[in-house]
């Protein structure tokens, strides 16, 4: 990918330019929310800190990075025309294709003359008298809009450890969401990475001279199972997108993989046992979304599965010390989002790999200006990898200085729950409109906005059509709501787990204790939910 395609010409900076909309964000929501604008009839502009579109895959270009859902599921479903233009070359996208193909939509639709790149936004700051949103930049330029549309992603805001001595490393540090933009050559660098990189490190080890992971809870894995498109196959899957995407629609979270209905306990041990087998050697989510249905919510369940993926890598890892360094023990499989692999538990078995697990064996106690002091000596590196991580979903508005009705802060607002009503109106903040908000239903991600855009303009194109000028969550909606979601949460193994889906990151202040910040009922009730709001003329909202 050539990044001089991601750089155009700058949209005029005037201090006083009013919009009918601002977009914060201009990667899968940012690029959708502006295309369903346009439709409306409204001006809109995008601010986006990089340098040109595709959010998530525009930062991350560490080595490895790629979908871990089908790719032909995962692309914008707006446009049959572009739909049928479009050749995805693999199965699981990787990231250089990803950013290909967002670009092109952006250049399909025009869309970048409204966009304003190098600009992160400061401050969004709501004026009850004028009825309207001030938004300031970094640069102190600034801009009016009567809305504010939020589509900030909820893995943007990376972290960085909270280790001692990190500015002190005088070789180069990098994390994976801000890779640099040109290769990064490891032949013959000894490298050590801050937590395990699932994706990258497989990459790394077969050129680096000596890649040491410091290790401090391991995550579950399983096989990604990779594979190219070749030109009949993927002339089949258009013809099929209809059926395809009516199928996602039909799951709990957008995904082809539907849970299987039987318990895992009510099936003999030499069928689950097969069952599982079969599902581990196919490609995708299967093994997690497409398994029993109680294995997210029964312990004796979860329990069997985790036995069964704990086997699996004693397997493919050739120590059986190493093997055990990489098999989680304090949460069950599908407990926290599982990410999927390609070769990375054998990465292991290299001469040049070197497992250091900080929790149990080896803490780390500094960074240095060669590499990492730990309990028990000093590790000496060329560059050092930090993959530790975002505060996840609410970290990017954290970031942002948003301040709604009588001056409240939103991150204050927030402080120990976000408050919303179906994760796209935030109480106390009228006119914001927020893609993949906090208490929202996720899964595939561009279906998930596609359903969130798609709500949202069109409480936008009614209040056109009944000349309002301002949107509200009503209190007593948002109570509901929060209780929803909160119940919705509780009977899962996942609620009892810290992870960023949970709001717990150490390396970030305060984010100790754990959050429900995602809608963990159906996916399809939710979906059912926005409908009956939408046909019903939007009682649940408050509108002037």
């Amino acid at each position: 990918m050539n990044d001089s395609l991601a750089v155009v010409e700058q949209p005029s900076t005037a201090s006083s330019a009013q919009f009918d909309a601002i977009i914060i964000g201009a990667g899968i929501s940012g690029i959708f929310m502006l295309y369903r604008l346009r439709e409306l009839g409204m001006t809109a502009r995008v601010f986006e800190t990089g340098t040109g579109v595709g959010g998530t895959w525009y930062w991350n270009r560490y080595p490895g990075a790629r979908f871990d859902s089908e790719s032909w599921t995962y692309g914008y479903s707006f446009s049959k025309e572009l739909m049928q233009e479009w050749d995805w070359k693999e199965h699981f996208s990787p990231q250089p294709d990803t950013l290909e193909y967002l670009n092109l939509v952006a250049d399909k639709f025009d869309l970048r003359r409204d966009m304003q790149f190098r600009s992160t936004v400061q401050a969004a700051h709501w004026d009850d008298t004028a009825n309207q949103w001030t938004v300031t930049l970094e640069s102190g330029q600034q801009a009016r809009s009567r809305f504010l549309c939020t589509a900030v992603g909820i893995l943007s805001a990376h972290t960085l450890p909270a280790i001692p001595g990190r500015e002190s490393f005088r070789g180069p540090a990098y994390h994976p969401a801000r890779w640099p933009h040109t290769q990064v050559d490891f032949t013959g660098q000894r490298i050590g990475t801050g937590a395990t990189a699932i994706q990258a490190i497989p990459e790394i080890a077969k050129q680096a001279k000596q890649l040491t992971v410091f290790q401090r809870r391991p995550n579950w894995a399983a096989p990604l199972h990779n594979s190219k498109i070749g030109k009949a196959e993927m002339e089949a899957i258009k013809s099929r997108y209809d059926e395809i995407y009516a199928h996602c629609a039909s799951t709990p979270m957008w995904f082809i993989h539907q849970a299987d209905r039987r318990k895992t306990m009510d099936v003999p041990p030499d069928e689950r046992e097969a069952f599982w087998e079969k599902l581990y050697a196919e490609p995708g989510f299967g093994i997690w979304l497409g398994n029993f249905r109680d294995i997210g919510v029964d312990e004796k369940a979860n329990a069997a599965i985790s036995d069964f993926i704990a086997r699996k890598i004693r397997q493919r890892v050739n120590d059986p010390e190493v093997a055990e360094k990489l098999i989680p023990k304090d949460h069950g499989f599908g407990t926290r989002r599982v990410p999927l692999e390609s070769g990375y538990f054998e990465a292991f078995n290299r001469d040049n790999v070197l497992l250091v697990d900080t929790l149990n064996d080896e803490p780390i106690e500094r960074i240095t200006p060669r590499g990492i002091q730990t309990s028990k000596r000093e590790h000496e590196f060329d560059i050092l990898i930090f993959a530790t991580g975002f505060d996840g979903v609410t970290g990017a508005f954290d970031r942002i200085d948003i301040r709604g009705t009588n001056g409240a802060r939103l991150k204050d607002a927030w402080a120990e729950s976000p408050r919303t009503y179906l994760g796209m109106l935030a109480e106390g903040f009228p006119n914001m409109l927020m893609v993949l908000g906090p208490h929202t239903a996720r899964g595939n991600i561009p279906q998930a906005i596609e359903h969130s855009v798609d709500f949202q303009t069109g409480i936008l194109r009614f209040m056109q059509e009944h000349g309002y000028t301002r949107v509200e969550t009503r209190p007593e909606r948002v109570a509901e709501w929060t209780e929803t979601v909160i119940k919705a949460a509780e009977p899962l193994l996942a609620s009892k787990v810290d992870s960023w889906q949970t709001g717990v990151n150490r390396n970030v202040e305060g984010r100790n204790i754990r959050r429900v910040l995602g809608y963990n009922g159906h996916g399809i009730q939710f979906r059912r939910t926005t409908d009956e709001v939408a046909r019903g003329g939007y009682r649940e909202f408050a509108f002037r």
